[in-house]
């Protein structure tokens, strides 16, 4: 393969990013450097396929190396290099990147150990909220869009300051990046062997580039599209407390109240189409307009069986006394939470319970629909100024097409005995029997055993239809004046710089619940279970301990299209709401550059407003109530770069940023109960989490090529968003005198301090410049290596609850340690690579008290992949991918030591319990790409 790229006056690649727009890399402001018309009349580079990944390696590294600021950057091969539909799973191969899986497929991005609504996300720059909030969610933007992306570890003051851990700038190409007519596609099919199923993949980039007068006008379109179909095997268990367990040990044990399995029939799928105009009418002006649309569609058809083992909780005595615990097959109870019968928290049977069987069939879409208008004029002696405006859309569409409501009939003869064993947190497998009644009416045992867990009676119970979409509508507004002059014996770049965002995001919900048997004759849906379903066997693997039937997609579309014609919506008013946020901001930042290096520093400072109307009741009185807030915040920073040597550096920083909660935490949708003096719901007044942080890293730019670093990094937290029970501190919801400031509050509210720190190495390395030294034969040259290593310990200060008193705990989604190991052969041809990743426990969330078993964990996460090349000739190339060859399974679980032992209970054996195990199979794709 080859391709050709305008220059300017670098000597590689993504040096040509900077032709299209200077402020197109707002986010990294170092690289803006100036651009003369002699560079932009240079010849372009051609850049041969022979070494893609060497290539693309060192055309990332110049760009990293010549930052002000610590970034690490991911090029637009080292995108494609490996099976990386999206943009968290290419991002996650960098140094100190962790991401989270959502049915195998990765979705949020956490840096360094941070949680991960502390990562925000960019295009060409400009801040974009997710479709679901400030949480940026990355599998709904694919990597195809990607020139490069630019991963901002370090917060500068032109920098939003809601960005505290760093930012993901995804930067869009421009017909600039090529000398003239360019084509690039893909195409390609795959197999998911789990169920197997099918994945489809295909992207197209045309550019060009017209002279216009004694300028010259680029132009861009591109699309991409993937579609992946999957089956997914799981079980899900929920833990609880038990208060009638009275017996002695009670105090560590915690009982399934529940168990299921979610089977899962999935098609995914993303489409972008982006278009890019670059008018440069001469060498001092640049005007670049820009779209971008991403859609993410998630269509899943879920089947979900639940065993509601806690169904006659009531039924248990809670005596105190030491009881046989002998098995009794013949209770007088259930036997849930029955150690009198010999049952266990982790094995036993329970007799007669109810089957809560729930169909449902979702059609989930996402969509960012971004625009920007940018331009960039050069004047005078040294000035510069650059102008932006962008509108942004994006859409949660959360409906549920239809849900099928099947619950087994009060009569216990009717109902299952179900034995349990969760002794193995890897497996779930219940044994169903019949229910028999013995002589006794408050006495069953287990009857027959049965494997189709159909055949048990579930009269339909509730068909339901919900419309529910969250649109937010952003609006940015930049002004930049930039000037170089000397100063303090130095080249200097001063900025001016002002910037105003309004988002607002809408919520409406709205369903349809059909509950009586009238309303279903009205529509014909047939109230039994089988015939709702399909004769299919199960398409995982999974040993369930029965077999069942999936529910008839087609039909379940039928009949909820009659409850549409039938029936009218009704709205969620507590879920309806119109959350505001406007945030003025002014920064002002200098550069100076010396033979040494750089030093670059500033302040940011940002005047928020927000303002929510929601549905609120509040001492009995229904009705709309807007809530408003404000704060001023400033954040200073500071970014010394150190030249040791041409090849070394040594990066110094001080930064700070504040993670605001999320639109759905801050709305003022709120329930006030003045007689319980209580209040439950969004907190409008709520403050945001402020972090301070310092990063000291070096690095080594190994010549000819490669790379060694080391760092380590610090950041004291405040006023920790947890969501929790305390007072409300606040005066936003009183009304007709009364002070609500001191009522207890449930929701998003601000905790305790705290600090995160550790430290990343990382180390890139090809053998081919040491070949001939080492007497090793041309063909060794091949060989390349790249890893890298994050550690972290976090600790923050969570409240005391209840009889729970203050303790210290992790910060949500941060992992101990996160590394990445690589291997690839590229050479005649042909290019290899196979890539490891690990990261290790993390946080999910807390517990205030013991209810649920305790703080939630994701086990350990490792994926491996597999890719191959091989260019047939220099426009055209062959390709094959394997995903997730470990297929290791996703496992979240409780652990309640921590909590044990702060309510004074003596701690055992630490115990693990299973609340969640997915498995989705390994995937393998083939396909071609030509580039012109």
């Amino acid at each position: 393969m080859s391709f050709a790229i305008h220059a300017a006056s670098c000597r590689t690649v993504f040096r040509a990013l900077l032709l299209g727009s200077v402020a197109t890399l707002a986010a990294t402001p170092a690289f803006a450097e100036d651009l003369t018309a002699e560079e932009n009349a240079e010849a372009p580079i051609v850049v041969t396929g022979e070494r893609p990944i060497a290539e693309s390696e060192a055309a990332a590294l110049d760009v990293q190396k010549k930052s002000d600021s610590l970034v690490t950057v991911l090029s637009s091969d080292g995108v494609g290099r490996l099976p990386d539909q999206n943009i968290a799973q290419a991002t996650s191969r960098l140094p100190g990147v962790a991401i989270e899986r959502d049915q195998g497929q990765a979705r949020y991005i956490s840096l360094r150990g941070a949680p991960n609504y502390w990562t925000t996300l960019s295009f060409d720059g400009i801040n974009v909220v997710s479709p679901e909030g400030r949480d940026a969610r990355f599998d709904s933007i694919p990597s195809a869009i990607a020139k490069q992306v630019v991963v901002s570890k370090a917060v500068t003051p032109d920098m939003p300051g809601e960005t505290v851990s760093g930012n993901v700038n995804v930067i869009t190409r421009s017909a600039f990046d090529f000398s003239g007519l360019h084509v690039q596609g893909k195409a390609g099919i795959g197999y998911a062997e789990l169920g197997d199923r099918r994945e489809y993949e295909g992207s197209l980039v045309v550019s060009d580039r017209f002279k216009a007068g004694d300028g010259e006008i680029g132009v861009l379109l591109s699309g991409s599209f993937f579609e992946r179909n999957m089956i997914t095997d799981n079980f899900e268990i929920d833990w609880e407390r038990v208060s009638q367990d009275q017996r002695p040990g009670n105090g560590t044990r915690f009982w399934a109240r529940e168990t299921e399995n979610k089977l899962y029939r999935l098609r995914r799928r993303n489409w972008s189409v982006s278009g890019r105009l670059d008018w440069k009418p001469d060498s001092q002006n640049t005007i670049s307009l820009r779209s971008v649309y991403t859609i993410f569609t998630d269509d899943e058809a879920r089947d979900n069986y639940i065993f509601d083992l806690d169904d006659r909780q009531g039924d248990l005595s809670n005596s105190a006394d030491a009881c046989p615990t002998t098995v009794n097959t013949t209770p007088t109870t259930t036997g849930y939470a029955d150690v009198c019968i010999g049952n266990t928290p982790l094995k036993g049977t329970v007799y007669g319970i109810d089957i809560n069987q729930r169909s449902t069939l979702r059609a989930f879409r996402q969509s960012i629909f971004t625009n920007t208008l940018e331009g960039t004029h050069e004047f005078g002696e040294g000035w510069k100024v650059n102008w932006l405006g962008n509108y942004t859309e994006s859409k949660d569409d959360r409906s549920v097409v239809g849900e099928a409501r099947w619950n087994s009939p009060s009569t216990r003869s009717l109902r299952p005995t179900v034995a349990y064993d969760f002794t193995n947190p890897l497996r779930n497998t219940p044994q169903l029997f019949t229910t028999v009644q013995l002589s006794s009416p408050t006495r069953y045992t287990a009857g027959t055993a049965v494997t189709a867990i159909d055949t048990f009676t579930k009269p339909l119970a509730e068909l339901r239809v919900l419309d529910a979409v969250d649109t937010t509508k952003a609006y940015t507004g930049r002004l930049v004046l930039a000037k170089d002059t000397s100063f303090l014996g130095g080249d200097a770049t001063f900025k001016l710089g002002f910037q105003f965002d309004q988002r607002t995001k809408v919520v409406d919900e709205s369903q349809i619940s059909l509950t009586a048997a009238g309303d279903f004759t009205r529509i014909g849906i047939p109230t039994n279970y089988n015939d709702f379903s399909l004769d299919q066997a199960f398409l995982g693997k999974i040993p369930m301990g029965y077999t069942f039937r999936y529910f008839d997609t087609d039909k379940m579309r039928q009949y909820t299209d009659a409850a549409r014609e039938n029936f009218t919506f009704t709205p969620n008013t507590g879920n309806i709401y119109d959350v505001r946020e406007q945030v003025f901001a002014g920064f002002a930042m200098g550069t100076l550059r010396y033979d040494w290096g750089s030093i670059v520093g500033g302040v940011r400072v940002e005047h928020v407003k927000n303002r929510g109307i929601a549905e609120a009741n509040i001492a009995g009185t229904t009705g709309l109530v807007t809530a408003e807030a404000s704060q001023t915040l400033a954040f200073p920073s500071l970014h010394i770069n150190y030249n040791l040597a041409e090849d070394k550096k040594l990066r110094l920083s001080f930064n700070s940023g504040a993670a605001r909660a999320d639109y759905d935490q801050i709305r003022p949708n709120v329930t006030v109960n003045d007689a319980n003096l209580t209040i439950s719901g969004g907190n409008p007044g709520v403050k945001p989490e402020r972090a301070y942080g310092v990063d000291a890293y070096f690095e080594w730019y190994v010549r000819p090529q490669g790379y060694l670093m080391a760092g380590a990094f610090y950041k004291k937290v405040e006023d920790v968003l947890y969501s929790q029970r305390r007072t409300f501190n606040s005066n936003v919801l009183d009304s007709n005198g009364v002070d609500r400031s001191q009522y207890t509050f449930s929701g998003i509210a601000n905790g305790g301090n705290g600090r995160i720190f550790g430290f990343e190495v990382a180390a890139q390395l090809q053998l081919e410049p040491w070949t001939e030294s080492l007497g090793l034969p041309e063909f060794m040259g091949g060989f390349g290596v790249s890893a890298n290593l994050t550690w972290n310990d976090s600790e923050v200060t969570k409240p005391a609850v209840g009889n729970v008193p203050a303790r210290k705990v992790r910060l949500p989604g941060t992992s101990d340690w996160v590394y990445n190991l690589g291997a690839y052969y590229e050479k005649y041809g042909l290019s290899l690579r196979l890539q490891y990743q690990r990261r290790s426990t993390w946080l999910d969330g807390y517990a205030d008290d013991l209810t649920d078993a305790g703080d939630t964990y994701w086990a350990a996460d490792d994926e491996m992949d597999f890719s191959a090349r091989y260019a047939i000739t220099k426009n055209f190339e062959v390709y094959f991918d394997a995903s997730n060859l470990l297929n290791k399974p996703g496992r979240r679980y409780s652990e309640p030591g921590n909590l044990l032992t702060a309510t004074g209970t003596p701690t055992p054996a630490t115990q693990i319990y299973t609340i969640e195990y997915e498995r989705f199979g390994r995937r393998y794709a083939a396909g071609v790409r030509i580039n012109f």
